[in-house]
């Protein structure tokens, strides 16, 4: 499949997966007797007044390029949410260019490495696109692991989220935040997710994982947020911490994760006697 056909179907998916989520209620339609009684095409398409051939076309991710009208007609329609709205948008090609560029950095820059060493005491790392995790500080050693001991093509985040059990104890809430995660990486990878790189990730997922699995047939899409987290560690007991996220003007699509300690709790103690004891898995 090519990287053109894949978009089009993860568009046709995401428009089917947002209309048979929705009920009849919702869009003030009459309850149906008999038959199936959730939302059909030709009502959707009388709602946004798109032609139920052209709409039908999209969600079978036939060849075709709706323009932005229709997408926001659509988006009315099937009441999407501002960031599934911009998603649609991207999947259509209504994006910067950049985002459907390809990078292959291995590691981050050395600037930028430089920085995450710099934040010293707060829990840091880098992502790429694919969120392959290409740089990290030694305070998230210590929290997490070494991470130049795992192989190369297991060092993404998502990888390690499903895949990794010490990481599914770090975190307590790991139900919550896994499906979290998917989410926030589907409404970043959207317009790439026809490249090759983001191609085998998601494939290899969704053969390890039925939990992956789950989260991604359910199309969820989130932004990032900066929010309080609260990790488990095996040594130091809780660690509450709260998760910011940047981007360095020259190198626009890494994403530089911190962690830093909410002050009202005892983690700056706790981090500290982790750093120093050097306690990292």
């Amino acid at each position: 499949m090519t990287a053109e056909a894949t978009i089009r179907r993860e568009l046709g998916q995401f428009l089917k997966t947002r209309r048979r989520q929705l009920t009849r209620a919702e869009l003030g339609l009459p309850v149906i007797r008999k038959g199936p009684s959730g939302v059909r095409r030709e009502e959707i398409s009388y709602l946004s007044g798109v032609s139920i051939t052209w709409y039908s076309w999209l969600e079978q991710g036939r060849e075709i390029m709706p323009s932005r009208q229709v997408l926001d007609a659509l988006a009315r329609a099937l009441k999407l949410s501002v960031d599934e709205h911009t998603y649609i948008r991207l999947l259509a090609g209504y994006c910067d260019p950049q985002l459907l560029s390809e990078h292959r950095h291995e590691a981050a820059p050395s600037h930028v490495q430089r920085l995450l060493d710099a934040v010293g005491s707060f829990p840091a790392f880098a992502l790429a696109p694919d969120w392959t995790v290409a740089a990290w500080n030694d305070a998230y050693t210590a929290v997490y692991r070494d991470l130049s001991k795992v192989p190369i093509a297991d060092r993404n985040l998502l990888w390690l989220i499903f895949t990794d059990p010490y990481l599914r104890e770090l975190i307590p809430d790991w139900e919550f935040t896994s499906r979290r995660h998917v989410a926030q990486f589907r409404a970043e990878a959207g317009p790439r997710l026809g490249q090759p790189s983001f191609t085998r990730l998601v494939k290899r997922l969704l053969d390890a994982s039925e939990a992956f699995r789950a989260c991604w047939e359910s199309h969820d899409i989130e932004r990032f947020a900066s929010r309080q987290r609260i990790f488990h560690h095996p040594v130091v007991g809780d660690l509450h911490l709260e998760q910011h996220r940047l981007a360095p003007s020259d190198n626009p699509h890494l994403r530089l994760v911190i962690y830093t300690p909410v002050l009202t709790t005892d983690t700056p103690q706790r981090l500290r006697q982790l750093i120093n004891g050097g306690a990292g898995t």
